[in-house]
């Protein structure tokens, strides 16, 4: 059996081209979602891959973002449907993985992307050996320079300000303030009811 599955991003796009094309594809079922491709939760999709197919049942999309955003979550989509025994067939890229050709192209996509993981991880490591030579740490910059906390601190003794108040002028949130600002911040923060609950 073909199962058709359409994805629209937005309440307001129209899926009909893409029914249209499934249907001519030989689609016996066609199923729509209406969700953004970055989110996981796609219950149309989930429901197609646990309930409606099959094993020798392949799967039709108009296109493979359709079914994937990234060539990671598009691999894995097709690792699974193989360990399935279920086919994936993309209409505009005319990729059938039923076939030893459409088989062959979604390794290659899987030893790209390997590939691209790798170099990455090469640039980035030898990004870090470089800047520990230069006497650099890596990582993010702190949110708040010592002359920060300090300042931080002396006003959160005081008492004068509430807190939001403070963390609003250090462009920080509260509790990156507290983090910074430590125990000698919080202790004296007690003293403002209002605060020490924001």
């Amino acid at each position: 059996m073909r199962v058709g599955y359409a994805r629209v991003s937005t309440s307001d796009q129209n899926p009909d081209l893409q029914l249209d094309a499934l249907r001519r594809a030989g689609c016996e079922r066609v199923f729509t979602e209406k969700a953004s491709g970055a989110r996981d939760d796609r219950p149309e999709l989930a429901r197609i891959l646990g309930e409606v197919l099959r094993a020798g049942d392949t799967l039709v999309v108009w296109k493979l973002d359709r079914l994937a955003r990234s060539l990671k979550k598009l691999i894995a989509s097709a690792e699974e449907l193989e360990r399935e025994k279920i086919g994936l067939v993309s209409l505009t890229e005319n990729i059938d993985t039923t076939t030893p050709g459409g088989m062959l192209t979604f390794h290659v996509f899987g030893a790209i992307a390997q590939f691209e993981r790798a170099l990455i991880r090469e640039r980035t490591t030898a990004g870090l050996v470089e800047a520990r030579r230069q006497g650099r740490k890596g990582g993010r910059p702190p949110s708040m320079r010592p002359a920060d906390v300090t300042a931080a601190r002396a006003m959160m003794t005081e008492g004068s300000l509430p807190v939001r108040d403070i963390a609003r002028r250090m462009g920080v949130s509260v509790a990156t303030l507290y983090r910074y600002a430590g125990k000698r911040g919080r202790a004296a923060a007690v003293k403002e009811p209002v605060a020490a609950h924001g």
